[in-house]
């Protein structure tokens, strides 16, 4: 016994007169890097060599360790760890061998102090040797092996309670829904429906059961783990990853909850001003106040007002949130502005055409206009497309961009009060006195209902072609009077049908292809054929004769 203790003592008389060299030649050696080396004794971790130190490189320091700590637990199972401070180091013994340094060096990046760390591995020994007695014990073991069976049979009763639960839940749940959901009721109307509530109660129960049978069958894990020596380090690290979780989860919480205030606090302050915002353009849109503020183009400014302070909201809000500041947050917002900025060019193109069309006031709700070969009477103006009903019964959705590109007839914007122009063109040859023709469409617009008197229909000669002149008939009509305006022109047609019948005059455009025999001109006795009348000439100078 004392001399085994003398060994151990010039072992250390020893090794403190050479350290000074040892550190000298170790400071040379380690200038060529080596990679550390974890040292695990039972299948726990006891300490991570990260230095070569007295001529050693982590993994030979790991080696000889881990060779020391096995010979010793092999002799003796109840041994005492001890820590002995050498210059800057401790060295660490076991029983009286000893284990291995635990040098400055090796605790580079771990924040602690040699000591802090000395008295961590000592620990860390003591437990493997418990384990080691443990391991070799009997009673031990057999009564680990009852005690895992207890908990084996625990976790299946829990397992098949959980089932049949789950399937008694999900026969008692369609009645208890049917009997709640029907007294659901505003008026007459249920406001929930079994088909689609029942999905969804039975997809919440399943997320119950599983996340249930998934908390069971971990701790049921880390509990058998934890009964044997070997497997305890497992078992510790399955319940330190679920605490590490949940206390990461916590903090998250707790630190959001700063955040979440003041982004609030932004949303709110957004809001009050967006509804401050509306009741002022609101006002402001009264006759009178502002011009291009008028009743047509104050919903799209209060849109757009709203949504340029939601915006700012938005970004000011932006670092207050949780989880802004990580990358996968960043990475996330620039795929999104990515794609917006690669696919809603032609969607901003369509919103700025439909802000032209609103702000300009080219087209209003209720006019009649003609878009390329469409024509009809708008019933909406949207920001991004306008819908046109003909007729026929048809109603068009047009793209705003096609609207702004090309030509637009509006019938109804040059009209007193409402109503709309209606028009059409005939063309009829030379032989047939112009004002013969004047007459006529005149009178098939005076026959035709819808067709207003004041303002009287006009009849312009709007070409002189080679083979025929061209009258176009303009007259205004009131919508909501007799017909739409596809139905009054099939009628205004029909009248002028019939009015040239009536007169013996042929409706067509005639084409030579000869000189004609017989020249076509209108004699001056012709020219005021019925039912052109001659207007009375004024006299003039002394002219009139008749007295």
């Amino acid at each position: 016994m004392y001399r085994r203790m003398l060994e151990v003592a010039a072992c250390l008389l020893f090794t403190a007169c050479l350290l000074p060299v040892l550190h000298a030649r170790a400071d040379e050696a380690a200038s060529v890097s080596a990679e550390p080396v974890e040292l695990k004794v039972f299948n726990r971790s006891v300490f991570v060599f990260q230095a070569t130190l007295l001529g050693e490189t982590p993994k030979v320091r790991a080696s000889r360790a881990q060779a020391v700590i096995g010979e010793v637990l092999k002799e003796h199972h109840d041994l005492e760890i001890k820590v002995e401070p050498i210059q800057d180091s401790y060295l660490i013994l076991i029983g009286d061998r000893r284990a291995f340094f635990v040098s400055p060096k090796d605790l580079v990046s771990s924040g602690l102090t040699v000591h802090e760390a000395a008295n961590q591995v000592a620990q860390r020994l003591r437990q493997v040797v418990t384990e080691s007695a443990e391991a070799s014990n009997l009673r031990y073991l057999l009564l680990a092996a009852g005690l895992s069976a207890l908990a084996t049979l625990a976790y299946v009763l829990v397992l098949r309670l959980l089932h049949r639960g789950r399937a008694k839940a999900l026969g008692w749940l369609p009645k208890r829904m049917q009997k709640h959901t029907s007294k659901l009721k505003l008026g007459d109307t249920q406001l929930l429906d079994l088909s689609n509530t029942y999905p969804l109660a039975r997809g919440m129960l399943a997320l119950f059961y599983w996340t249930f049978v998934i908390v069971s069958s971990y701790e049921w894990l880390s509990f058998v783990l934890q009964r044997f020596p070997y497997t305890r380090p497992w078992g510790e690290s399955l319940n330190q990853y679920m605490i590490d979780l949940l206390r990461h989860l916590l903090e998250a919480c707790v630190d959001a909850i700063p955040g979440l205030a003041v982004a609030l606090t932004i949303f709110f302050i957004a809001r009050g001003f967006s509804v401050f915002s509306k009741r002022l353009l609101e006002r402001l849109s009264r006759p009178g106040t502002i011009f291009w503020l008028t009743r047509e183009t104050l919903l799209p400014t209060t849109r757009l007002t709203s949504l340029a302070i939601w915006l700012f909201a938005l970004a000011m809000a932006y670092p207050y949130l949780p989880g802004a500041e990580t990358e996968a947050f960043k990475g996330v917002t620039v795929l999104v502005g990515l794609m917006v900025s690669l696919g809603a060019t032609s969607v901003v193109g369509q919103a700025a055409a439909g802000l032209i069309l609103t702000y300009t006031r080219t087209l209003r709700p209720g006019e009649y206009v003609r878009v390329g070969e469409h024509e009809g009477t708008i019933t909406e103006l949207g920001i991004f497309n306008t819908s046109i009903r003909t007729g026929l019964g048809e109603v068009l959705t047009i793209p705003n961009s096609m609207i702004t590109g090309s030509v637009t007839k509006n019938y109804s914007r040059v009209v007193e009060g409402p109503g709309y122009v209606v028009d059409t063109v005939v063309t009829i040859g030379y032989d047939t006195p112009w004002r013969q023709v004047v007459a006529m469409l005149t009178e098939a617009a005076d026959r035709t209902p819808g067709v207003l008197k004041t303002p009287a229909p006009q009849v312009f000669q709007t070409a002189l072609s080679d083979f025929y002149p061209e009258y176009r008939l303009v007259a205004q009509a009131v919508p909501s009077q007799p017909l739409p305006r596809a139905e009054l022109l099939s009628l205004l047609h029909a009248n002028i049908l019939d009015v040239f019948n009536e007169y013996g005059v042929q409706i067509m455009s005639p084409h030579y292809v000869g000189d004609p025999q017989q020249e076509k001109l209108v004699p001056r006795q012709q020219w005021y054929r019925s039912p052109a009348q001659e207007a009375v000439q004024p006299a003039v100078n002394g002219d009139d004769k008749s007295g």
